[in-house]
């Protein structure tokens, strides 16, 4: 085994980057690297007739108005850095986030700070608390007094007096009140776990009791002299979850009433909770363990009763519904649905009883964008008939179902929405442009002003952008198309013959063959410019907006099908241009893309040569429960399929080079699977290359020249070993 962890291998500390490379690197990855501008959003206020923002590097906030952009400073300049605000509904006080830290993904923890507008008074909340001890702090409707989580423990403060109120007492290591636990908040995206109820009379939160779930050690072995260890409550494929219930409590205090739906640690997941457009009840998801019924429903706020009103079934899996917009003052909710093979949005009364279709069918839709405040539209975003884009359509919310799409050309278009559906900032980019941030009017879509202007970071990255990327459709077996594009070198010639390197994620949580730009296709730019053709493309399995069917078809066995299609896909290419070296095909990806490379070079090493596998699952035993058993269900019912998707046991069949990059501290996924892959390549007698980075995160980002030091180490990588 060639190891690498801060010491380099010496045949890879030999290959000294070419110049050109290097200087790109550092101006991508350094510490003064090229800076993308992005616009964070707005605050909408007088249903749309105005707006705030966040400028001057988190010092200041403005009040725009909307039409004419005059600008009005709401918070002159800060001492403090504000992380992100919240405007009280009468537009009188402003709740800083500051001092933040980050929990696991985001910085979600840190210090909140009260201001009176009026009078520029300032105080800090949570008297007595820790720095940075406090979570997701939001006003209530009316404005006077603030809700927050501190050490696990949900609190109310009067905004004016500072007097506090707790409203559980019960948390503790083990028992988490009004946020979530590590798997909801990874899998579901539930970090702030409670909701004013509309009358600011009551909050509802969710309670989870961790004590069953299996906890696992991050060793720190670098920061002092003796290691240190962070236990956290992870559960694995097939083991306890969390148990969770959801209630709701007086503002004032009091005792809980608990809803009558709950969530065991072995049987469900109760993932959404919100007040359902009143006072008096609660809208609730309740999904079972296999993640193939979802069943929605009312709870009463007084006496927990819960009654169902909708119930969705998958064979495979079903996605929740992330948020539940209501129409007509609480008559009907937006839902979206596969049911009828597409994700389509539906209107629902409010007992479940009557269902409207509102968009076509045979199309997927992305997101909804929202309905304004006359509810007489439907936006949403979707992409008919090219699943590489994403435009926005509108559609009547009543009457005859005539389509509009809005947007033109081509591009990866997202909205936040006005109110009153007059305005949205429109974030538009290319695999080609980076994204631009502009104010427009609906539906024309005209331009009010930009918001975001990234011509000069444009300027910087023009080297690098020729020739244009192509967008590939391949065919494979089963008459089934990849999308998929291309990046070719400067100086391409059809007669010439280069070495190509394919990126790869595969799995059902993203997508890589997106007209949309992104900081990591300006690396792939940079290899490019070294002679290599760079590919990635979405087999079945993916997210891609082609229909329940494609989505799908990996149900039971993430591995096999995937890998097999991306071989497929490569050997077509190689077969249709000869341009492309069949003796010098790689292949690279990060997390589920890092499995994909193990998998697919142990699979297929007479294509294969060499791969690059940063931050892997090699043995899918050792995921979440959330998301692996989605996808597969549990490892005891389904042991042949967690045994074909898992390329630890197809190591034998490693040929080439292999190189595995991953970080001790990754929370996610854990450093653990690639120590046992290490096990089973030295008992096979594999060869193979391996970067360590102590206590870095998923993201392999933290320290100093973290993100620099790693993409030099997988651009030498491909040099040496693939010129």
């Amino acid at each position: 085994m060639r190891l690498l962890p801060l010491l380099l291998a010496a045949s890879l500390h030999a290959q000294t980057l070419p110049v050109r490379l290097d200087e790109t690197l550092n101006k991508l990855y350094g510490p003064e690297a090229w800076s993308l501008k992005s616009f964070s959003g707005v605050r909408w206020l007088d249903k749309g007739a105005s707006y705030t923002a966040l400028e001057n590097g988190g010092k200041e906030i403005a009040r725009y108005n909307t039409e004419t952009g005059r600008r009005d400073v709401l918070l002159a300049k800060q001492e403090l850095t504000i992380s992100s605000y919240q405007l009280s509904a009468d537009a009188s006080r402003l709740l800083l986030f500051t001092n933040t830290k980050k929990v696991w993904r985001e910085n979600t923890r840190g210090d909140y700070w009260v201001i009176q507008l009026s009078s520029g008074s300032k105080r800090k909340l949570g008297a007595g608390a820790p720095e940075s001890s406090l979570m997701f702090a939001r006003f209530s409707p009316d404005g006077t007094r603030v809700a927050y989580v501190r050490e696990n423990n949900l609190y109310v403060e009067d905004a004016a007096t500072g007097a506090i109120t707790q409203l559980t007492h019960d948390g503790s290591e083990t028992i988490v009140n009004g946020t979530s636990d590590w798997v909801y908040e990874e899998e579901f995206a539930l970090r702030d776990g409670f909701r004013w109820s509309p009358d600011g009379k009551s909050i509802a939160y969710f309670r989870f009791d961790t004590s069953a779930v299996g906890r696992f050690p991050l060793v720190n072995e670098t920061d002092s002299l003796y290691p240190t260890i962070q236990w956290f409550r992870y559960p694995k494929s097939g083991t306890p979850n969390s148990s969770v219930r959801a209630g709701v409590v007086a503002a004032t205090g009091g005792e809980t009433k608990w809803m009558s739906i709950s969530a065991g640690a072995n049987d469900s997941y109760l993932p959404r909770m919100e007040w359902a457009a009143n006072a008096t009840e609660l809208v609730l998801q309740h999904v079972n363990r296999k993640q193939t019924v979802n069943q929605v429903y009312l709870a009463s706020a007084a006496t927990g009763e819960a009654r169902l009103i909708h119930k969705e079934e998958d064979a495979a899996w079903l996605d929740i519904v992330d948020e539940i917009h209501w129409l007509g003052g609480g008559k009907e909710f937006l839902w979206m649905s596969e049911s009828d093979g597409w994700t389509r949005v539906y209107a629902l009364s409010r007992d479940g009883r009557q269902r409207r279709a509102l968009t076509p069918a045979r199309v997927d839709v992305a997101a909804i964008v929202g309905t304004g405040g006359d509810e007489q539209w439907l936006y949403y975003i979707a992409s008919p008939g090219d699943a590489t884009q994403r435009h926005l359509f509108r559609v009547p919310l009543h009457g005859a179902a005539k389509v509009e799409r809005l947007t033109k050309g081509r591009g990866w278009h997202s909205y936040q929405l006005s109110p009153d559906a007059r305005y949205a900032v429109e974030t538009v980019s290319t695999f080609d442009s980076p994204a631009e941030s502009r104010l427009i009017r609906l539906p024309a879509r005209s331009t009010v002003r930009v918001l975001a202007d990234n011509t000069a970071y444009r300027d910087q990255i023009a080297p690098l952008m020729t020739p244009p990327a192509e967008f590939v459709q391949v065919k494979i077996v089963g008459n089934v198309t990849l999308d998929g594009w291309m990046i070719k070198p400067p100086d391409f010639h059809p007669s010439r013959k280069y070495p190509l390197l394919v990126h790869v994620y595969s799995e059902p949580f993203d997508l890589t063959a997106t007209d949309r730009f992104t900081t990591r296709s300006l690396f792939h730019r940079a290899l490019a410019r070294e002679g290599y053709i760079i590919v990635s493309m979405d087999n079945r399995g993916t997210p891609s907006l082609k229909g329940r069917a494609w989505r799908k078809a990996i149900h039971g066995a993430i591995g096999p099908l995937s890998s097999r299609e991306q071989a497929e896909a490569a050997r077509a290419l190689l077969a249709s241009r000869s341009y492309l070296d069949p003796n010098r095909v790689a292949i690279w990806g990060w997390s589920g893309g890092g499995t994909a490379t193990l998998n697919i070079l142990f699979r297929y090493p007479d294509l294969f040569k060499l791969g690059m596998s940063v931050a892997p699952v090699p043995d899918q035993r050792l995921y979440d429960t959330v998301y692996q058993e989605r996808y597969m269900g549990t490892p005891e019912a389904n042991r042949d399929g967690y045994q074909s998707s898992s390329p630890i046991h197809f190591a034998a069949g490693l040929q080439g080079r292999l190189l595995l990059i991953h970080g001790t501290g990754d929370d996610n996924v854990h450093w653990q699977g690639t120590q046992l892959l290490v096990n089973k390549l030295v008992e096979l007698g594999k060869q193979f290359d391996m970067v360590v980075y102590p206590n870095r995160s998923h993201a392999i980002s933290e320290g100093k020249g973290t993100t620099l030091h790693l993409h030099r180490t997988l651009a030498r990588y491909l040099l040496e070993h693939m010129r």
